[in-house]
This record gives C-alpha cells, sequence and structure tokens, in this order.
C-alpha cells in the first residue's frame, strides 16, 4: 500500500470494476430489497441535496446486500418539463430564435439533443458519488416505455371517472404561458396598496348613513372591470337593508348586485368585498354559491381546435367583457391597466384613499412573474377517491414515515385535497391521450387508431390530438412501477414491487410522495385485487444547509457542489462558479467577496468517502443537515486513520493462524473482540432504525478510538516481546486481521472505495475469498464473544494509564522518561489486574516501578490520579513542580465539584425522579457518590501538599 492515502488513485479505478463485473445488479438469495433513485431532474447538475440523498440511498443498499437481500437500486431522471424548456428556450433567445420559430417537431428535437447532454452529465455524477445503482436498469420519463405506460395510466384514470376536463380557476404564469399547480406558486411577503373605491348604489338605494354609494376595498383594482356582485355579511345590520338591490359598477356601467355571504368580515374596511369570480378564487367559490356569471378581463380562451389553446398568454386585458369594457383599456397589460383604471376612479372623484398594505403576493416558483387566477379549460384528475385508501395505507402501517411526525404534513395535506391540475400548456412532456372532433368533443384513448375503432369514428371524421402536456408529477407519480415495466407483468415487477424505502425530501411530500401513494394504489393490484402500496417506508430527511444554517441558494452564494468537494476546487474557479449568471454587479461582487473569506485557499481534495461519511454522520433524522467543510476535513482524517492502520495490520498480519494452528489470545484480543460484537450489534440496529448518524457515530468510534488509539497500540507490547509465546503472538496478530477485516465491512456502506482497497489485501491474510468486499456477508453479533471481564479490565488498564500520562503532560515530564508510581488503597481485584498486566503496563505507560502500599504506610509526597478507589501516586521529588501539580488539582476538583452539583441537582428534582425508570435512578446515584469520594480523597491530596 502506498505510505498516504490517495483517494482519487483508487476510486474511479474501482468504480469501472465494479460496473464492469456487474456487482450492482440484483443477485441476492434472499427477500427482494428495492429503491428507486428519486429522479434528478434533467436540467442540469446534482447539488448537496442529491448528494447526501446518494449517500443514505447508497449506504442502505450495500447494507441489505451484504446482508443477502437480493438488491435492485433503479437510477433515471426526470423530464423536468417546464424546467427544461424555460432552459432550452433561453438558448434559443441568445440565438434570436423562439420555439414557435422552430415548430413543435423541431423544438423537442432540441430538446432531445440536450437532454442527451445533461442526462450525461448527471450519470457521470452519481458514479462519482459511489452510488451503487443497476445502470442495466436506468430509465428516464420519457423514455418509450415510461411513455406506454402514462398513456395507460392516463386512460384507465379516465375509464374509471377520475380524471376530467373542465373549466375552473388555475395559476396561470403569464411568462411560461402554461397552468401550474398550486405547489408550484410561492407567495412572497411584499409591501402593497389597499385602494379604497366607491361603487354608486342604483335606482336611488341609500346606506343607513345616508351615502348614495358603498366603499369596497381591493388590492388588485384592475379586475373590477369582472366584478359580478358586491358582498356583505348578512349578519352586518349596516348593510340589511340593502341585500338583493344593485350597484353601478363604475367605469363598465353594469349593474352588479348586493349579496350576502359569510365570506365577508365585517370587521375588515368597510365590511363591503367586490367579487370576481373569474380572478380570485375565493371569489370564484363565493360566485359558484351565488351562481354569479364568470366574466374573464384577460386573455381569451379560444374557441377554436384544439380547445386547449389560448389567444395571447401575457395578461394583457381582452377587448370585451360581456361587450361593456371600455376600450381605452383593451389591450393594456395587467399593471399598466390598473394605473389607468386608478387615475380614472380618482378623475370621477370615486377614489376614497390608497392606504399602505402587506400583501401575500402568488409567483411562479421558475418564471418569479406574478401568478394570475384564470379561467380556462384542463385536465384534472378527482383526487379525493384516490386519497382515501392512500390515507388508510398510512393510518394502518402499510406504509410508514419516518420520522414518524411527517405522517401529520400528510395528514394535513390529504384530507383538504384539492382536485389536481394535470394539464400543461407547453410542448415538452407527454402530449395528453385525447382528440378533438370539429364539433369540439373529447375523446380519450391510448392511440388515435383506438380511439376511432372504440368510437366508430370512420376516416372522414377528422381528429386533432390535444396540445397539451401533462404535469410533470403525473409521469413521476407512476415512478415505483412504470420503471418496472409496468402494465406488463413483468417478472421484475412482480419481484421489486412494493419497493422498499423512498428516501426524499420532506419539500416534496406533496407533489411527489403523496401523488405516487395515490396513483399507485388505484392502478397496481397484487394478485387478490388488493391495492400494492408504491413502498414500505418513506424517509424524510431535511434540507443541506450551509454552515451557518442558510440554506444553500445561488442568490445567497453560498451553494457547494459535491464534486467540488470530493476533487478539490481552487479559488478563481470556484469564485466564477458561484458569481457566474449574476445580473446584479453588487450581488456577484458581495458573493465575490463571501467566497474568498470563506475558501482563501479554494477546496480541498476530500474524496468520495470522507464527504460520504460526512453526510451520514449529520443524518439525524427530520433534522436539516448544516453542513461544515470542518466535518469533512475531520471524516478525511479518519480516512487517514484506517489506511495507516491497515498499513500496520498488513506490515504484522503475517502467521495469524488461519491454517488451523493454535492461538492464545491476549486480553487486550479478549477486548478488542467483545467490542467488535457490540459494535456490529450497534451499527446494525442503528442502520434498521434510519440513525445513520448513530451508525456513523458508533463505527468512528470503534474505529478510531477503541481499534487505532487503544488496541493497536496494546498488541505491540505482545508482538516486541520476544520472550512472548508463540501462539499468543499468532493470536494477537489473527485478531488485528480479524477484526479489521470485520470493521471495513461494516464501514463499506459508508465508505466503499476505501474499504473495498484495504479489503483486497486484507482477505487473503484472514483467510477469505471473494471478488468484492460488497458481496461480503454483513457482520452478526456473536454475543458468546462479548467478554464483560475483559472490557472491565481493559478499561481499568485504560484509567490508570490516562492518569499516569495526565501527569506527564500536566507536569512537563517527557513522555520517555520513566516513573516510579506507588499504589494506595488497591483492592485484591486491583492487585490481580497489577500483577496480571505489569509489564503491559511498565511498556505503555513507561513506568520504572510500581510499589504497592500497605494500609497506613505512607507515600512520598506525590502527583495523584484515581483508578476507582485507588491511588496512583508519582512522587514528586525531582519530577514536579508543586505549584502546577496544584493547579493540576485545582483543576480536577472543580471538575468534580461541577459534576457532584449536576447530578445532586438532577437527584433533586422531583420531576426527574418521579419520570425516570428505577435503574437510572441508581446509575445517578452511583455517579454522585463516585464523584464525592474522589472529591475527598483529592481534597486530602490538595491539603497534604499545601502544607509543606
Amino acid at each position: 500500500m502506498d505510505k498516504t492515502y490517495q483517494p482519487h488513485a483508487i476510486e474511479t479505478s474501482w468504480y469501472n470494476t465494479w460496473e464492469s463485473e456487474n456487482y450492482f445488479a440484483p443477485q441476492g438469495a434472499g427477500d427482494s430489497y428495492t429503491i428507486m433513485i428519486p429522479p434528478p431532474n434533467v436540467t442540469g447538475s446534482l447539488h448537496m441535496g442529491h448528494g447526501f440523498n446518494n449517500a443514505i440511498m447508497d449506504a442502505l443498499i450495500r447494507f441489505r446486500r451484504m446482508q443477502g437481500r437480493n438488491t435492485l437500486w433503479q437510477p433515471g431522471t426526470d423530464h423536468a418539463g417546464i424546467a427544461t424548456q424555460m432552459l432550452v428556450e433561453r438558448q434559443l433567445e441568445a440565438t434570436g430564435q423562439n420555439r414557435h420559430d422552430l415548430g413543435r417537431e423541431k423544438f423537442l428535437e432540441k430538446i432531445w439533443e440536450w437532454k442527451d447532454q445533461s442526462g450525461g452529465n448527471i450519470s457521470r455524477q452519481i458514479r462519482r458519488l459511489g452510488s451503487s445503482v443497476d445502470w442495466s436498469r436506468e430509465r428516464f420519463t420519457m423514455d418509450d416505455g415510461l411513455s406506454e405506460s402514462v398513456k395507460e395510466a392516463f386512460v384507465r384514470l379516465h375509464e374509471d371517472g377520475l380524471i376530467y376536463r373542465g373549466k375552473r380557476l388555475v395559476n396561470w404564469d403569464t411568462k411560461l404561458h402554461t397552468a401550474i399547480s398550486d405547489l408550484e406558486v410561492e407567495n412572497h411577503d411584499e409591501k402593497g396598496f389597499l385602494w379604497n373605491l366607491k361603487y354608486p348604489l342604483a335606482d336611488g338605494a341609500k346606506t343607513a348613513e345616508g351615502n348614495d354609494y358603498l366603499i369596497v376595498a381591493t388590492t388588485r383594482p384592475e379586475t373590477m372591470l369582472g366584478d359580478a356582485a358586491v358582498a356583505v355579511n348578512p349578519n352586518d345590520e349596516r348593510y340589511q337593508a340593502l341585500i338583493g338591490k344593485f350597484v353601478e359598477l363604475p367605469l363598465v356601467g353594469r349593474r352588479i348586485p348586493i349579496i350576502a355571504d359569510d365570506y365577508c368580515d365585517p370587521e375588515f374596511g368597510t365590511g363591503c368585498v367586490k367579487i370576481t369570480p373569474a380572478h380570485d378564487f375565493n371569489d370564484y367559490e363565493v360566485g359558484k354559491r351565488h351562481n354569479l356569471p364568470l366574466l374573464n378581463i384577460f386573455d381569451k380562451n379560444a374557441a377554436i381546435l384544439p380547445a386547449c389553446q389560448v389567444f395571447n398568454l401575457d395578461g394583457t386585458l381582452n377587448d370585451s367583457v360581456d361587450g361593456k369594457i371600455p376600450a381605452e383599456y383593451a389591450g393594456l397589460d395587467r399593471f399598466e391597466a390598473r394605473k389607468q383604471i386608478v387615475a380614472a376612479f380618482d378623475a370621477a372623484g370615486l377614489l376614497v384613499s390608497v392606504d399602505d398594505h402587506g400583501l401575500k403576493v402568488p409567483k411562479g416558483d421558475r418564471s418569479g412573474t406574478v401568478i394570475e387566477p384564470w379561467l380556462t379549460d384542463q385536465w384534472y384528475v378527482s383526487t379525493k377517491p384516490l386519497a382515501e385508501p392512500a390515507i388508510a395505507a398510512v393510518e394502518d402501517g402499510r406504509i410508514q414515515f419516518v420520522p414518524k411526525q411527517y405522517e401529520n404534513m400528510y395528514f394535513s395535506w390529504m384530507r383538504d385535497i384539492q382536485d389536481w391540475c394535470i394539464s400543461r400548456q407547453l410542448w415538452w412532456g407527454h402530449r395528453i391521450p385525447a382528440w378533438y372532433d370539429e364539433s369540439g368533443k373529447v375523446y380519450v384513448g391510448r392511440d388515435e387508431a383506438e380511439v376511432r375503432a372504440k368510437h366508430n369514428l370512420g376516416p372522414d371524421v377528422a381528429l386533432q390530438q390535444d396540445n397539451d402536456v401533462l404535469d410533470t408529477w403525473f409521469s413521476s407519480g407512476l415512478w415505483t412501477f412504470s420503471t418496472l415495466g409496468w402494465p406488463q407483468q413483468t417478472e421484475f415487477l412482480k419481484k421489486f414491487h412494493s419497493t422498499d424505502v423512498l428516501v426524499t425530501g420532506f419539500d416534496i411530500i406533496f407533489f411527489w410522495v403523496a401523488r405516487m401513494i395515490m396513483l399507485t394504489m388505484h392502478l397496481v393490484k397484487n394478485e387478490d385485487g388488493t391495492p400494492q402500496v408504491p413502498f414500505k417506508t418513506v424517509y424524510v430527511h431535511g434540507l443541506v444547509r450551509d454552515g451557518q444554517g442558510q440554506k444553500m441558494s445561488k442568490s445567497k452564494g453560498n451553494v457547494l457542489d459535491p464534486l467540488d468537494i470530493i476533487d478539490g476546487i481552487d479559488l478563481e474557479t470556484l469564485v466564477q462558479k458561484r458569481t457566474s449568471g449574476l445580473m446584479q454587479p453588487k450581488l456577484a461582487k458581495k458573493i465575490e467577496k463571501q467566497t474568498r473569506d470563506e475558501f482563501a485557499d479554494g477546496i480541498a481534495s476530500y474524496g468520495t468517502d470522507a464527504l460520504r461519511f460526512t453526510f451520514c454522520s449529520l443524518a439525524s433524522t427530520g433534522r436539516d443537515i448544516k453542513f461544515d467543510m470542518g466535518r469533512v476535513e475531520g471524516y478525511r482524517n479518519f480516512c487517514n486513520k484506517i489506511w495507516n492502520a491497515a498499513r500496520y495490520v498488513l506490515d504484522k498480519g503475517e502467521d495469524c493462524g488461519q491454517n488451523g494452528e493454535a492461538v492464545e489470545l491476549s486480553l487486550a484480543d479478549r477486548w478488542i473482540i467483545s467490542q467488535l460484537q457490540r459494535t456490529e450489534a450497534e451499527v446494525t440496529r442503528q442502520l434498521d432504525q434510519f440513525r445513520f448518524d448513530l451508525a456513523a457515530q458508533a463505527l468512528y468510534e470503534f474505529i478510531w478510538n477503541q481499534y487505532c488509539d487503544w488496541y493497536l497500540e496494546l498488541s505491540k507490547p505482545v508482538l516486541w516481546d520476544e520472550n512472548a509465546p508463540v501462539e499468543r503472538q499468532r493470536g494477537t496478530r489473527r485478531t488485528l486481521v480479524r477484526v479489521l477485516e470485520v470493521a471495513l465491512r461494516l464501514a463499506h456502506p459508508f465508505m466503499p472505495f476505501i474499504t473495498e482497497e484495504i479489503w483486497q489485501r486484507l482477505a487473503p491474510l484472514a483467510g477469505i475469498e471473494g471478488k468484492t468486499i460488497m458481496l461480503q456477508p454483513w457482520p452478526v453479533a456473536n454475543e458468546a464473544r462479548i467478554d464483560e471481564a475483559a472490557e472491565s479490565d481493559i478499561e481499568w488498564l485504560k484509567t490508570l494509564m490516562m492518569g499516569t500520562r495526565n501527569i506527564r503532560a500536566e507536569m512537563n515530564i517527557g513522555p520517555g522518561k520513566p516513573l516510579a508510581v506507588f499504589v494506595k488503597n488497591a483492592s485484591a481485584e486491583d492487585l490481580r489486574r497489577l500483577t496480571e498486566n505489569d509489564a503491559l503496563l511498565k511498556k505503555l505507560a513507561k513506568l520504572e516501578s510500581i510499589t504497592v502500599l500497605a494500609a497506613g504506610e505512607e507515600a512520598p509526597l506525590s502527583a495523584t490520579a484515581l483508578v476507582g478507589e485507588m491511588e496512583v501516586l508519582v512522587p514528586m521529588a525531582g519530577l514536579i513542580d508543586k505549584g502546577a501539580e496544584l493547579a493540576r488539582l485545582d483543576k480536577e476538583i472543580a471538575r468534580l465539584q461541577g459534576e457532584v452539583q449536576r447530578v445532586g441537582g438532577k437527584l433533586s428534582n422531583a420531576a426527574f425522579v418521579d419520570k425516570a425508570p428505577a435503574e437510572v435512578i441508581e446509575k445517578e446515584r452511583a455517579k454522585l457518590t463516585e464523584a464525592e469520594q474522589a472529591l475527598g480523597k483529592l481534597a486530602e491530596q490538595h491539603a497534604r501538599i499545601s502544607s509543606l
């Protein structure tokens, strides 16, 4: 092995080997275990969230693969309808073209060209992350097979009465020219205005105050052209006499009724509200209750084929609302119309006031433009019938959320679910399998031939397919089963569905998780006809944030690319990456400064294993991940530690008794073997419970602290002792090799590359045959090998050695200077341990002699360390500075006083004593007694030294 660990020297080579040998394909003999990769959008590169997500999924897959499960981790990418079309349209704009110049077919060819390039980049990144996905089954949501699945799902849902076409309000993106879902709308808090306008009463009516007008307040005065009523609360005494009467709509001259509805809040403004059913979601519901007309003031829906086409799309006023829209406003942009309408009210003396008002402004999450509620024909999924079984599947435990509290978020949304608008006015996506005849009648089928045959339509009947495409989330909602060949009952579908785990962020529980559950349970059935769930467990993780807890975003300049951490990046390139594409010079300068301050030397190359272990160590359930580059550096050091330990073991591991030769295990051997059993059990238990952080912590503690820091040191006196029995040396060599080999298998799911590289060299010494560590059995704890006596003896030994080392360090005594020590108050057990470990203690603690003091025998003035009740005394004469030793004792006494206060406070807390288990209380009492006794002994020592 090389003297230093160089991740790049091994990572690409090993990944190519694994892939070429087909190790990632299903091959275990046990039950199936399936994870479907949440398909990243084909629009760009993987970010830190993807890196974290992949590390978690790969840890699970490698863990279960080593347990013998028949694992399938299937990769793929999503076509990302709106995002991808936006990106390619921008590229066309740079050449002075738009998609309409090319036409639909040529434009789609451009997108496919771009997809091939971008999709390959994502696949390369997934490989660099070490993800052991089955590349032979890679899928794309626009693949031919998946497109067939989408058509089949649409047709079946339509036949079942769950997909329908209707005219309803949608969120219209005036920049992207398409409807978007509620979940793609972001509400921004902004400062705005509240316009108070006079609406004249008709037919000589008067208010209770004698006014011939009502005052309505609105944040969108331009929509008054489409007002259908003024509403008041039925219990508002001020207006009860006016209910059923009319107002004259200013600027238009149309009479509209005064209605009563509980929607109105008498305490808000004047208690009068203008109702515009075609341009506000709340008003739309009021309009349905009162049969009000839907008056669309914006771009008109086209009445020509196909029915989904629309004239204009950008939020300009049309030229007719019931034939009475003033001509001067026709064709104006909505915000320009607002200005002119407010000016007209002011000129007519109908503008009462303009007040500052905080608003929640709806904007498209991709376009950033203000969303317009707009009346249009769209395709919908009726979700309530689908939601009921999906809710029941979580309630009865067929699907479990980890952590469990995310079930509440799921239930909250599902129990108040609205019908899902699934049509989008885009060109890129799955085209809706519906055709229209010349009268506008719609027919749904898998293709035109099926439509004609099913409805007996001859060749003389002209049909045109709907131009709309499906919402991206519709096709990704079929992901778990469409990728396995549905609707055909393939062997893979039978074997690997339902899948076992979905690993995802909480932010797409609504977008994706809930929709997958609803669609899968309706479309995929078991042999007995009962619905299948898409997955058994949903592991929900938080967002990856920067070191200050801020969400990573390009505008904040704190985005990290996982490959930059793996491969390293120089400062100038990092600055360029973070500031490229920013249109605001001030923002670019700010981000450049932040980057230079934070990464003065760029980012070092840490390798994949260090990054993956960092992700796993931070994966505490349900919390956002505060990413810390210091952690990555620390785990790169962990890799170095493992590498150096392996070099020592490979050097000392020959003749380790693999051919049946007699061996004798030392105390240290029995101890580390016992600790290994506990670690095996703990890592397995935590992985079973999705506590990757605790599994990583247990592994780190064992490898770094127990094996490397202690066991390797404890092995040296045996191997260096020429007089040690050969059987004992052989036993220690065998233990060195076997324990490290098992530790590598435990670490493999987290750190695949370094563990494979070392295991290949170590396996022959351990007598193990096999081509790869990833197909080796997962370690299983053997309780019979847990040796509590050995553990107790070694802990005693470690405490004694640490005590003498601390005295050396604090008293500035050289590590190589032999010490003569005395022990006092030694029990029979202490004496046994001293006798049995005399040579080991003298070697490792650099002790010249160990003298046991008889009861009552005075020791010379000494520095003291405590091992239980036994005192370890290092004479001060010629070695120790009196003042320094008193300072050391002061520090230790203060620590013990704090411990006594802390534990004593706990035990005096009635709430703790009443609720805590008896064994916990007893443990705390033992802690208090031990601390009080130690405090007394150190106080005596302090007094004795002070008196000299």
